[in-house]
């Protein structure tokens, strides 16, 4: 299964939207289609939005053959510009259009727009190439933490289809399955869009992972009874002392895993990690429209009118984080000092 694909040009697209009725693919031949795909979550996952953002400004780009190089850097600028308001949480969307500008601003005094095309469409595989790199180094480290069979809690969906390859925390339990320490995974149904109920419980059961679906209120009573013995999550942004942002109602099962002594994993690629502000109390929190809130399935389920709150992401505490799963290895508390170490390896 493969959620992203680049070919002669396009960007093809796995829509979730759909997922689990309709298995649809969308074919994006300029990078507006990407943007609009990004927006509407039809393409969703912190590494995943990342890529397509890079193939994004490749497709922007090869519009723009005709203008003088001055020009075009301008314009592929302002597409850039575009595409990091669809999503204001996910750091990987910045990381990637930060690599892929560089690339650009690396051909000062090449006249050649092609050449720049050319770069810009090598830089954006590499992207890609690397997400599934990392994301096979992530599965063998976080599988480590899994000696003995294990049940195991997830939120939302951070597998196949939120990145390039395998996923980060689904990723961690597909591994961690074939070596036979998951006995099955609880998914937290994951209001108010589902991710949980229609992409990782469709995930898993196409893997062949036992899945049990939950709706999120139930978290707490499953952990009570001793159903799970771990949660692994995946992450958007990751602030430098280890504070993680990630799908709304995260922290809620960590203030539970803590309450039941259950570890909290969190399983993210470096590109995840924001080294430029030092809390979770600076990262900026995308709110979504309240339709998501007041219907399901097209149909209202709340008085008209009603005020709605409607945050797509939450934030969790570092204490509250037993480990963090990188494809660097596994941090742990004192998380400052850790990330620190971190950051020297990224360069």
């Amino acid at each position: 299964m493969r959620s992203i694909v680049w070919s002669n040009n396009c960007l093809t697209l796995l829509n979730q939207t759909l997922l689990p009725t309709r298995l649809e693919y969308i074919e994006c031949h300029d990078w507006q289609r990407v943007a609009e795909a990004i927006r509407r979550l039809e393409v969703r996952g912190a590494p995943a939005i990342g890529a397509a953002a890079a193939f994004a400004l490749v497709l922007g780009a090869g519009e723009l053959t005709e203008l003088a190089m001055p020009e075009f850097k301008e314009k592929v600028t302002q597409i850039a510009s575009v595409l990091r308001q669809t999503r204001p949480t996910a750091v990987n969307l910045f990381w990637a259009i930060g690599r892929m500008l560089t690339v650009l601003d690396q051909m000062a005094g090449n006249t050649d727009t092609n050449a720049a095309i050319t770069a810009l469409e090598q830089a954006a595989i590499a992207i890609a190439e690397k997400d599934r790199a990392v994301n096979e180094k992530m599965a063998v480290h976080g599988a480590s933490l899994f000696t003995k069979p294990t049940a195991v809690l997830t939120h939302c969906n951070a597998g196949a289809l939120a990145t390039v390859a395998i996923g980060t925390a689904l990723g961690v339990v597909c591994k961690a399955w074939e070596q036979g320490n998951i006995t099955q995974v609880f998914a937290d149904e994951t209001r108010p869009l589902l991710q949980g109920a229609r992409l990782t419980a469709w995930e898993l059961m196409q893997a062949g992972i036992p899945v049990t679906l939950i709706t999120d209120n139930m978290a707490g009573w499953v952990m009570k009874n001793n159903m799970v013995q771990a949660v692994i999550v995946g992450a958007d942004r990751i602030a430098l002392n280890g504070d993680v942002a990630n799908k709304i109602g995260t922290y809620s099962v960590a203030v539970l895993a803590k309450e039941h002594g259950i570890p909290f994993y969190v399983a993210a690629p470096s590109s995840t990690f924001d080294f430029t502000i030092n809390s979770g109390a600076d990262i900026p929190i995308e709110e979504r429209c309240a339709t998501e809130v007041t219907s399901l399935g097209g149909n209202c389920v709340a008085p008209q009118g009603v005020n709605v709150f409607n945050p797509a992401f939450d934030v969790t505490p570092n204490n509250l984080v037993a480990a963090i799963i990188t494809e660097y290895g596994i941090l742990r508390t004192p998380y400052s000092q850790a990330i620190s170490q971190l950051v020297k390896q990224c360069k």
